[in-house]
């Protein structure tokens, strides 16, 4: 992991923004197999947790996060600022598909 910083706040509180270098997004689609469908299915039902979407999604978010880092410091910024991740369920009736979206803007900080 690079030595940026990640922030979902827009600013940075006892330090400053030098420089605002651009828009930095990954994105991680997933197809998620029938077994962890069906469980999940059987929760809906009966209630509880479902430890292997939740795996799944922490999975993909080192991922996205790993992503966008690499990205800002490829473009020679320090940190990212106003991060977001977002998750989607983008597949079919027949396939299910999970989405994980991140995004923020790479800057220079002092």
């Amino acid at each position: 992991m690079s030595n940026i910083t990640v922030l979902t706040t827009p600013i940075i509180e006892g330090a400053k923004v030098t420089k605002y270098i651009g828009i930095v997004t990954a994105r991680n689609v997933r197809s998620i197999n029938m077994i962890r469908d069906f469980m999940t299915s059987f929760r809906d039902i009966v209630g509880g947790r479902s430890g292997s979407y939740e795996e799944v999604m922490t999975d993909m978010e080192k991922e996205v996060l790993l992503e966008i880092t690499e990205q800002a410091e490829q473009m020679g910024a320090n940190a990212i600022i106003g991060f977001g991740l977002d998750f989607d369920n983008i597949g079919s009736k027949n396939k299910s598909l999970l989405m994980a979206y991140g995004k923020g803007t790479a800057v220079i900080i002092e």
